[in-house]
């Protein structure tokens, strides 16, 4: 399973060369292609999980997600292509759920009572920007917010612990395979 991930991602994600061409990279492309933060070492995968979880949940304006992804990595020392992915996270199909939940935890954080129906009738009927706006000025506000800050922390911190145990499953699995590699190499070179 990990191998076929690998592979995939190998095969589609953008490398070091191709972003060095682009023409408005140039000017900071020493600091933004720095091998460190396109490489997967083991502290920067989970830092990139996290912090692409923050950024994809408490951010919630596609397009914005991936430049705050991209630009927190480079302070934090976090996998840029993990961070950019784990904001999508957060798209059209997740994004009721996650609203509804940071409603219903705001609301218990702040000692509010925003009203969690209006949100389900406004994604059902495509509410145009303007009454969002009207209805993020309302006291629905702190608890979405608030909501929001706390799913997203849960879930950044969640993220990195997963993804620490998951990279060390897969380093674990790898060595077995070397191992196994150099036992049966051994074999077939005495046998």
């Amino acid at each position: 399973m990990f191998d076929k991930i690998g592979n995939w991602w190998r095969r589609n994600a953008p490398t070091r060369e191709s972003l060095e061409e682009v023409r408005w990279l140039r000017p900071f492309a020493h600091r933004v292609l720095e091998p460190s933060l396109w490489r997967f070492p083991r502290r920067s995968v989970p830092r990139g999980v996290a912090l692409g979880l923050i950024v994809g949940i408490f951010l919630m304006i596609p397009g914005l997600q991936i430049i705050g992804a991209a630009l927190l990595a480079l302070p934090c020392r976090a996998n840029v292509p993990i961070a950019v992915a784990m904001t999508f996270l957060s798209n059209p199909a997740t994004t009721p759920f996650i609203l509804y939940l940071s409603i219903i935890v705001g609301n218990r954080f702040v000692h509010s009572t925003a009203d969690i129906g209006t949100v389900a009738a406004m994604i059902e009927h495509g509410a145009s920007m303007g009454e969002w706006a009207a209805w993020l000025a309302s006291s629905a506000a702190p608890a979405l917010v608030m909501g929001l800050f706390v799913i997203s922390v849960v879930s950044a911190t969640i993220g990195y612990l997963l993804s620490s145990c998951l990279w060390r499953a897969w380093i674990s699995h790898k060595w077995t395979l070397r191992g196994r590699h150099r036992t049966e190499h051994k074999a077939n070179a005495e046998g």
